[in-house]
C-alpha cells in the first residue's frame, strides 16, 4: 500500500465473496486516512408522517426518516477515504474508494418508491445481482464494528444531506430499528460517528457565496470532477469528500471548523448545542 494519489480512481466493488478481504484492507489503512465520506442508495421514501400538534421541522424529518429507515433497506454504501490533504489510499496501483453492494433490499416483494428504483436502475445498479451475490448486513456490520472505522473519536465522517444515510448505516450496525426520538438518534450518531460533518450543512456558512440545491450542483460550482456514475454510492461518496476538502482548501467555510461538527442537514440543526455538550 502506497500513500501517492495517480488517476483514475479506482470503485473497488464489494460483494459477498471479498467482503472480508476488502474490510481487512481498510482496517489496515484508517490510521492513516481518518477522513471517511459515505453515501447510500436506498429504495426512495415511500412514507410521509404527518403530525397533528405543531412540531419543529427537524422532529417532522426525523420521524420521516424513521419511518422509511425501519421499513426499507440499504441497496448501496460508498466510502471514500483519505488524509487530511486529500490523498486517496492506494490499493493494487490505483487510489481507491469502496463501494458494498447489499442484498436485503427484495425487489418482488418490498415496498419502495417507483421512480427511485428506476433512477439507481437507469444508473446501472443490478438489483437482482445484489439478491444472489451482495453483502449480508449482519456480517457487514460484525466486520465494521471491529475495522476502527466507527466509534473512534480520531475519524472524521463526512455526508452531504446525510441523515438517511446515517440512518441506514445506524441501522446496520445496531441490528434494530432508530431510536423513537431525535434526540436519541443524535447520541448514537454521536456514539458511533463521534465526529461528523455533513457538507450541505456547511454550505450555509460560506460568506459571498451562492452555493446551493445538491450536490451535483456544488460540485459542479466547485469544479469537482466526478469519478464513476452518478447515483451510485461509491462516486457520490468521493465526490462528498472532494466538495467537503475543496470547501476547507478555498476557505469558503466560516472558521473555526468545529463549530458546525454533529450536525446533519434538515435533522439536526435544532439540536447543534445538545450535539457538541
Amino acid at each position: 500500500m502506497q500513500n501517492s494519489s495517480p488517476s483514475p480512481v479506482n470503485i473497488r466493488e464489494v460483494w459477498s465473496h471479498n467482503l472480508e478481504s476488502e474490510i481487512s484492507l481498510i482496517r489496515a489503512l484508517i490510521d492513516d486516512f481518518p477522513f471517511v465520506a459515505m453515501d447510500t442508495e436506498f429504495p426512495g421514501v415511500t412514507i410521509r408522517v404527518l403530525f397533528p400538534s405543531p412540531v419543529t421541522l427537524s422532529h417532522l424529518n426525523y420521524q420521516t426518516l424513521r419511518a422509511n429507515v425501519d421499513l426499507l433497506h440499504m441497496i448501496q454504501l460508498g466510502l471514500a477515504f483519505s488524509d487530511e490533504k486529500g490523498t486517496l489510499p492506494v490499493i493494487e496501483g490505483k487510489p481507491s474508494v469502496w463501494q458494498f453492494n447489499f442484498k436485503e433490499f427484495d425487489l418482488e416483494n418490498d415496498i419502495y418508491d417507483p421512480e427511485s428504483i428506476k433512477l439507481l436502475r437507469n444508473h446501472g445498479i443490478d438489483l437482482y445481482k445484489h439478491q444472489t451475490h451482495g453483502v449480508d448486513a449482519n456480517r457487514f456490520a460484525e466486520l465494521l464494528m471491529s475495522s476502527g472505522v466507527v466509534l473512534n473519536d480520531s475519524v472524521v465522517w463526512i455526508t452531504f444531506h446525510g441523515g438517511y444515510d446515517f440512518g441506514y448505516l445506524l441501522k446496520c450496525l445496531t441490528a434494530s430499528k432508530l431510536p423513537e426520538t431525535l434526540e436519541g438518534f443524535a447520541e448514537l450518531s454521536k456514539t458511533f460517528f463521534p465526529v461528523y460533518y455533513d457538507v450541505k450543512h456547511l454550505m450555509r456558512y460560506c460568506p459571498g457565496q451562492a452555493f446551493h440545491g445538491g450536490l451535483n450542483k456544488l460540485s459542479d460550482a466547485l469544479a469537482v470532477e466526478r469519478v464513476g456514475i452518478c447515483h451510485q454510492a461509491g462516486s457520490d461518496a468521493l465526490v462528498t469528500l472532494k466538495c467537503f476538502l475543496e470547501l476547507l482548501e478555498k476557505k469558503y467555510v466560516s472558521l473555526p471548523l468545529e463549530k458546525y461538527a454533529g450536525v446533519l442537514y434538515g435533522t439536526g440543526d435544532d439540536y447543534l448545542q445538545m450535539l457538541k455538550v
